[in-house]
């Protein structure tokens, strides 16, 4: 895993990336083909001072990364925070899957970084790697355990992925590879079952988000988890608090804490906004349904 990590080093240098699909050039002739002064992210919907982003899971079938990238593209930020989990490193040791449109996603969070957007690399459980590189700089993206951001009105919100505050992870990591296996596997019937809906003319639909809905055990799972989280925050002096890892996109005040989970882009397609007044938003992405449309964010405010 460090040797990939390095590797997007070397991307981010221009130097050969051996772990690399090659590069593809498509997506930089189709920026150039909008013609000058619209390349890339100037193709904007709406900019947005910041954006939260977490557990894309490259490195899996189950990354949304055309999507993603749609999203990327559609909107530019000032600052951009990626909260862990960004490379799936638990799935690509045992087995490599990296495809083109993972390479690209690369590409774009580079570029990004290039262009002058403020990157900042928080790396969760599944990138544990990454924490050997803790206060150094890739391609001009930053790596640090924990951030604090601080909001265009003020407000001082923790960034973590948030896997310390699963007991899962931290005390009992071999049922947590056994969770996550399932969980790809679930992930696999959800492609399979969505395709079928696809052919009948049906929208898409999440299996695994709809069992966190019904097993009780998981809904407390997500509750305990998401007061642990917003209680520290308060603990540390902060007004709120934004993660990730636990794949449940949610905006809501806890106990005077504004706790936000910017959700993945494995199922849900959601990411953590803010406007340039410190309003913030969670936004879910509609990817287009025709090579003629655009995707959507629709919006949830709190």
């Amino acid at each position: 895993m460090r040797s990939l990590f390095n590797a997007f080093g070397s991307l981010a240098a221009g130097a050969p990336a051996g772990l690399y699909a090659p590069f593809d050039p498509a997506p930089l002739r189709d920026d150039l083909a909008r013609g000058p002064g619209k390349a890339d992210d100037d193709t904007a919907h709406k900019r947005y001072r910041t954006i939260f982003i977490s557990d894309l899971h490259l490195g899996t079938p189950g990354c949304q990364a055309r999507a993603l990238l749609d999203f990327l593209r559609a909107h530019p930020s000032d600052n951009l925070y990626l909260v862990g989990d960004i490379v799936d490193g638990w799935q690509l040791r045992r087995k490599w899957y990296w495809p083109q449109s993972h390479n690209d996603v690369v590409q774009k969070l580079l570029r990004r970084a290039r262009k002058g957007c403020r990157v900042v690399y928080v790396p969760g459980n599944h990138d544990e790697f990454a924490r050997g590189f803790l206060g150094h700089q890739f391609g001009g993206i930053e790596v640090v355990e924990e951030a604090v951001h601080v909001t265009a009105d003020g407000r001082r919100l923790w960034v973590i992925h948030g896997d310390y505050f699963d007991a899962v992870v931290q005390c009992a990591k071999w049922l947590a590879y056994v969770g996550d296996n399932l969980y790809e596997f679930t992930l696999k019937l959800n492609r399979h079952l969505n395709r079928a809906r696809a052919r009948m003319g049906l929208p898409y639909w999440s299996l695994s988000a709809y069992l966190k809905q019904k097993v009780k055990s998981a809904l407390n799972y997500v509750t305990d988890f998401e007061v642990a989280v917003a209680s520290e925050a308060r603990r540390r002096g902060h007004q709120g608090v934004v993660c990730g890892h636990i794949h449940r996109a949610e905006m809501r005040d806890i106990d005077g804490v504004l706790y936000c989970n910017d959700g993945d882009w494995v199922e849900s397609r959601t990411a953590l906004v803010e406007h340039f007044d410190g309003t913030l938003e969670l936004l879910h992405w509609q990817p287009a349904t025709t090579v003629h449309e655009r995707g959507l964010a629709v919006a949830v405010s709190a």
